[in-house]
């Protein structure tokens, strides 16, 4: 068997639709919301089974790692999340690279040697990476509407990711997936494909209720907001992070979106102009984690968000 198991926003799915436009093969695809990050214990690995894996963390997935090289299984890893510590065998081949100007798509890119870089583009600029897409794209010599267009689609992959549950995102990230790979250009994809009309539209209208909101502590350093408990609001948490961290790049932000469950969501974005600090701010609590200039926690509970907002201005005063 061959297993895909990938991240379900821009990064993830362009990652994998470069590695498949290059070296076509017939996959189970395993992936799901973005902060559904433990996927490799969703594949019952055997013996001679070969499973890619892109933009989760090896740290996240050990256990069920290891159990899969154990069987017999063949596994290649692409990532930019901080790994661990990476298991030497036979049968793993990882590449990794945690700098802060580098997503997976790009890591996927340099594998190929660009065959595919618009797709690369198109991640980047969806992690919110705008220096490293525009120099990425350099090679390519595209116009400047062109670009915005990439800008454009890989915001919009990458706000179908985000939710408390694949009920709140508009396609399932396979789906997604599925839909785009028919395409090995991504300007037909967003002139043809009825996905990314939806996409786009969803986009600015849950944007727009997202930017009504008034942040709860906004300091020259950085600014808290709260999002209430609505599909909408789960679905703009990291978009809008990255929207806000674009518009003030002295500044960092959090959104701490409340989940159905009762407790907050976090998504944190370190300054632009200083990209560190998010990732160790985020490991503080207990199911926090991520990279230096983007991470979240994945439940924080409404009685500790005191505790987070001074723990935020500590790591940006």
């Amino acid at each position: 068997m061959k297993y895909d198991v990938f991240n379900g926003d821009a990064d993830g799915i362009c990652a994998l639709h470069q590695m498949r436009l290059a070296q076509p093969e017939v996959a189970t695809l395993v992936t799901g919301v973005k902060r559904d990050i433990g996927l490799l214990a969703r594949v019952d690995a055997r013996a001679g089974d070969e499973i890619l894996v892109l933009d989760i963390a090896v740290e996240k997935n050990a256990a069920a790692l290891a159990a899969a090289l154990d069987k017999g299984a063949r596994v290649r890893w692409f990532d930019h999340h901080e790994s661990g510590e990476l298991p030497v065998h036979a049968n793993f081949q990882a590449s990794i690279d945690t700098s802060a100007e580098v997503c997976t798509s790009l890591l996927v890119d340099r594998h190929l040697g660009g065959t595919h870089r618009p797709w690369a583009v198109v991640a980047a600029f969806g992690d919110n990476l705008h220096g490293a897409a525009r120099r990425a794209a350099e090679p390519l010599g595209l116009p400047r509407a062109q670009l915005e267009s990439l800008r454009e689609l890989g915001e919009c992959l990458n706000y179908n990711g985000y939710g408390d549950s694949l009920e709140d995102l508009h396609f399932h990230p396979a789906d997604l997936y599925r839909a785009l790979h028919a395409y090995a250009d991504p300007f037909a994809f967003m002139h043809e494909a009825a996905e990314f009309h939806t996409l786009s539209t969803g986009y600015l209208l849950d944007m727009a209720q997202a930017r009504a909101v008034q942040a709860m502590d906004a300091r020259p350093s950085g600014a808290v907001y709260l999002l209430p408990d609505a599909a909408w609001a789960r679905r703009v948490s990291g978009v809008y992070a990255n929207d806000l961290a674009t518009a003030h790049p002295q500044r960092a932000h959090a959104l701490l979106t409340r989940s159905p469950r009762g407790h907050y969501v976090v998504s944190v974005r370190a300054p632009l102009v200083n990209k560190t600090g998010a990732d160790a701010l985020c490991r503080r609590f207990e199911t926090g984690g991520g990279r230096k200039a983007a991470a979240g926690i994945n439940v924080l509970p409404e009685a500790r968000i005191g505790e987070f907002v001074q723990a935020f201005f500590e790591v940006y005063p």
